[in-house]
C-alpha cells in the first residue's frame, strides 16, 4: 500500500513537473514574440507580476469563497516574484497554484455534500452583501460552512423568485419549490466541482491557459493567448454560417452556455420559445445520449450538436425568469446572413437609403465572394436606381473587423487622399491613402454609431468626420485604435497562438480616438450607454496621445453643419422617445452605480431584490418595441429576388421590424431632410 501511494505521489509530481516545463516554454515563446512584435512592449518587472497575480486570483476565486486567507497569503509569496521566475524559466509557482486550487475545490466539495443534507431555515437574520469592488481574501477556515450556506440559500431563493413576478403565487408553494430548487442548485454546484476534480489534466490546462492569457493582457487588453482547445473549437463550430439549429451560442460571465442570437427563419426561431440570454442546461439526441452542460466537456457537447448523424436535438433551457423548458429542434440547411450588409428604403417626406453594416468582414471570412466594401457598393447601386436623396449608414454595434475593408469603404465616399496614419513599434508612420479617383456616392450621408461601434468602425467613422463627409450621430464609440494580428508561437507546431497588438492608428489630423472614441457631431441618448464597457475601463489599455503627421487633405465644406446640428438638437429635446430613453438611463444608472444594500436571506427580501429591476425592464422593452413613423421597404431589386425565396422572406420581415423600431434612423432621416431644405 505504501509503495502504491509513493508511486502515485511520484506520478503526480512528475506530471506537475512536466506542466511547469511546458508552461515555461510557452511563456518564454510568448514573451519573445511580444518583446519583438508588440506595438508597445513592457518590461517583465514587478508591475507585471502584481497584475498577473491579482488577475489570476480573481479568475480562480472571483467571489472570495474558495481560498482562505492563509491560502491566499501562502500564494502571495509569488505576487512580486512572478517576473523573476518567468525570466529565470522557473515555473514551479504553477504547482503551488494547482495544489492550493485543488485542495480548495476538494474542501468545497465536502462542505457542499454536508450542507446538502441540512434542512435550511429561511427565517433567520442572515444576510448577503454585494459590492462592485472585489472583496478582500479574508475567509477563515471556521467560516467556510457559514459562507457557503448563505450563498446556497441565496441561490435557492433567487431560483424560486425567478419563477414568477408575483410573490403571492409562489408563497403557498414555497416548500415544494424549495425542495426542487435546492436539489438543482446542489447538483449543479457539485457537478461543476466534480467535473474539474475528476479530470486533472483539464484542471491544470485550464489554469495554465488562464495564466498565459492574463500574461498577454498585461501588455494591452486585446493581446490574447489561445490554444486549439475544446472550447475554442466548440465556439467556432457553433458560430459558423452552417449552424443548422438557427442559434448563435456564447458564454456568459458564469461560463454558462447562453443563446446569443436566434437566426430569423431558422428552426429555433420557428418554435418561438428561445430568447437572447437563455441558459442551455442540457443537450440530448434521439439515441438516448444526454449531457448536462455544467458537467460535460465542450468537445462532447459540440460533437453531439454538430454531428450530421444527430438530425434532431433537444435543448433544455432556463429562461430569465427561472423557468425551465425542453425544446426539440430538427436541423435544417441555413444560409449565411449574419455578417451580410443589407439595405432598405426609408421614406418620410423624402426617399432615403439605409445601409446596415454588421461587421467589416472580408472575402477571407467566407461570408461573401467579395468583402464588406464590395457588398456596400452593390447596395448603393440598388438604392441609386430607386433615386434615394440621402444615405444613412448604420454602424451601431459593429465591433469592427478588416481594416482593409474599412479603408476601401472610406475610399468609396472620398475622392483620393489620406485616410489614416498607422504607427508601428519603431514609431514609423505609414499614411494609408485612397488612391482611386472618384467615388461611388456623392450625396449627403448620416452615420450612426454607439458605444459598441469599435475598431474598423471607428477607423471608417474617423475618416468620414475628418473630411466632413458625413454627419455622425449617436453616442461616443468604444475607443479602440489599435490593430491586431494572430501569430503562431511555433511555425512547425501551430497549436498555440497569440493575438497581438502590432500597430496603432491615428486620424489624419494627428489626433487619436484611442480611449477618447469617436465623438458624434450630434449626441443622442442610447439605452445602457453609461454601463457599456469601453476601452477606458481596461487597466492595460493603450494611452491616448496625439502625433504630428505629414498627411495633407482637403475636407468637404461644413457650412451647413452648424445649422443642421442646431435643428437636430432642438428636435431631440422635444422627441418623447429620446426623453423616455434619457429617463430610463437615469434609473438604470441609479440601479447599477449606487451601492447595493445587504439582502436578508428571507424569501420576500430576495424576491424583492430580484424583481427590483422589473419596472425598468418593462420601460426598456416598451421603448425598444416602439415603431417609428417611417415607411420601410425593400429596394426594387431585392423585392424581385424575395419573390422566389421563402427563407429570405422570413428574415426580411424580421429585419424590417428592427429597422422600423430604430429611433436613430428616424432622426437621421430628419437631418437629411434638413440638409435638402437648407441646400435649396
Amino acid at each position: 500500500m505504501k509503495k502504491l501511494s509513493l508511486a502515485l505521489l511520484l506520478t503526480t509530481f512528475s506530471l506537475l513537473g512536466q506542466n511547469e516545463v511546458k508552461t515555461c516554454e510557452t511563456l518564454s515563446k510568448i514573451n519573445a514574440l511580444i518583446q519583438r512584435e508588440h506595438y508597445q512592449p513592457k518590461p517583465i518587472d514587478d508591475s507585471l507580476s502584481v497584475f498577473v497575480f491579482d488577475s489570476f486570483l480573481d479568475v480562480l476565486d472571483a467571489n472570495r469563497n474558495l481560498f482562505t486567507k492563509i491560502e491566499y497569503e501562502k500564494l502571495c509569496k509569488h505576487r512580486l516574484q512572478l517576473d523573476n521566475s518567468i525570466l529565470q524559466n522557473n515555473c514551479a509557482f504553477m504547482s503551488d497554484f494547482v495544489t492550493v486550487y485543488k485542495s480548495a475545490l476538494n474542501r468545497k466539495k465536502k462542505v457542499l455534500e454536508k450542507l446538502q443534507k441540512e434542512v435550511f431555515d429561511y427565517t433567520t437574520n442572515d444576510s448577503v452583501k454585494f459590492s462592485k469592488k472585489k472583496f478582500p481574501f479574508d475567509l477563515v477556515l471556521t467560516d467556510i460552512e457559514r459562507v457557503w450556506r448563505k450563498r446556497i440559500k441565496y441561490d435557492i431563493l433567487e431560483d424560486i423568485s425567478k419563477l414568477s413576478p408575483n410573490l403571492d403565487s409562489l408563497t403557498p408553494h414555497f416548500t415544494k419549490l424549495e425542495k426542487t430548487s435546492k436539489a438543482k442548485i446542489f447538483d449543479t454546484n457539485l457537478c461543476k466541482v466534480n467535473s474539474i476534480l475528476e479530470d486533472t489534466n483539464r484542471l491544470e490546462n485550464d489554469l495554465q491557459n488562464n495564466f498565459l492569457n492574463i500574461f498577454c493582457t498585461y501588455f494591452d487588453p486585446h493581446s490574447n493567448y489561445f490554444s486549439m482547445d475544446a472550447k475554442s473549437s466548440f465556439m467556432s463550430g457553433l458560430s459558423t454560417s452552417n449552424l443548422s439549429l438557427g442559434l448563435n451560442i456564447g458564454f456568459n460571465e458564469k461560463e454558462e452556455i447562453i443563446i446569443e442570437e436566434i437566426v430569423p427563419g431558422g428552426p429555433a426561431a420557428k418554435t418561438d420559445k428561445f430568447e437572447k440570454d437563455d441558459v442551455i442546461l442540457k443537450v440530448s439526441n434521439t439515441k438516448g445520449d444526454e449531457y448536462s452542460v455544467s458537467c460535460t466537456s465542450m468537445e462532447k457537447i459540440g460533437e453531439l450538436i454538430l454531428s450530421d448523424s444527430n438530425v434532431e436535438i433537444e435543448l433544455t433551457i432556463q429562461k430569465k425568469n427561472g423557468t425551465i423548458q425542453s425544446v426539440r429542434l430538427r436541423k435544417q440547411v441555413m444560409k449565411a446572413t449574419e455578417n451580410a450588409v443589407f439595405s432598405y428604403i426609408a421614406e418620410a417626406k423624402s426617399k432615403i437609403g439605409y445601409i446596415n453594416i454588421p461587421s467589416f468582414y472580408s472575402n477571407f471570412d467566407g461570408y461573401s465572394i467579395q468583402g464588406c466594401a464590395d457588398d456596400v457598393a452593390k447596395e448603393i447601386v440598388k438604392l441609386q436606381k430607386d433615386n434615394v436623396e440621402g444615405l444613412v449608414i448604420d454602424l451601431q454595434n459593429n465591433g469592427g473587423g478588416s481594416m482593409e475593408e474599412a479603408m476601401k469603404l472610406a475610399g468609396m465616399f472620398l475622392d483620393i487622399g489620406p485616410i489614416s496614419v498607422l504607427v508601428d513599434n519603431k514609431s514609423k508612420q505609414t499614411i494609408l491613402k485612397d488612391g482611386n479617383r472618384g467615388s461611388a456616392y456623392n450625396g449627403p450621408i448620416v452615420l450612426l454609431i454607439n458605444g459598441n461601434s469599435a475598431s474598423a468602425s471607428e477607423f471608417f467613422a474617423a475618416s468620414m468626420q475628418d473630411y466632413n463627409r458625413a454627419i455622425i450621430i449617436g453616442s461616443t464609440s468604444l475607443g479602440k485604435a489599435s490593430m491586431q494580428t494572430i501569430l503562431p508561437l511555433d511555425q512547425n507546431n501551430q497549436q498555440d497562438f497569440v493575438k497581438l497588438t502590432i500597430e496603432k492608428f491615428y486620424r489624419i489630423t494627428g489626433d487619436s480616438h484611442q480611449i477618447k472614441g469617436i465623438v458624434p457631431d450630434i449626441a443622442l441618448p442610447v439605452l445602457f450607454d453609461s454601463i457599456i464597457q469601453r476601452e477606458i475601463s481596461f487597466k492595460t489599455a493603450l494611452k491616448y496621445d496625439v502625433i504630428t503627421t505629414k498627411a495633407r487633405f482637403n475636407p468637404f465644406s461644413k457650412t451647413l453643419f452648424p445649422k443642421i446640428i442646431e435643428l437636430s438638437n432642438s428636435r431631440i429635446k422635444n422627441t418623447s422617445r429620446f426623453n423616455e430613453i434619457s429617463l430610463a438611463n437615469e434609473q438604470i444608472n441609479a440601479l447599477y452605480n449606487n451601492p447595493k444594500k445587504p439582502t436578508r436571506l428571507t424569501f420576500k427580501d430576495v424576491f424583492n431584490d430580484i424583481h427590483e429591476i422589473d419596472p425598468i425592464w418593462k420601460k426598456v422593452k416598451k421603448i425598444v418595441e416602439s415603431e417609428s413613423n417611417n415607411t420601410i421597404s425593400n429596394n426594387s431589386f431585392d423585392l424581385e429576388q424575395l419573390k422566389f425565396d421563402v427563407f429570405q422572406q422570413e428574415i426580411n420581415r424580421y429585419k424590417i421590424k428592427e429597422v422600423k423600431n430604430n429611433p436613430y434612423l428616424e432622426e437621421a432621416i430628419a437631418i437629411l431632410n434638413d440638409y435638402k431644405n437648407l441646400n435649396k
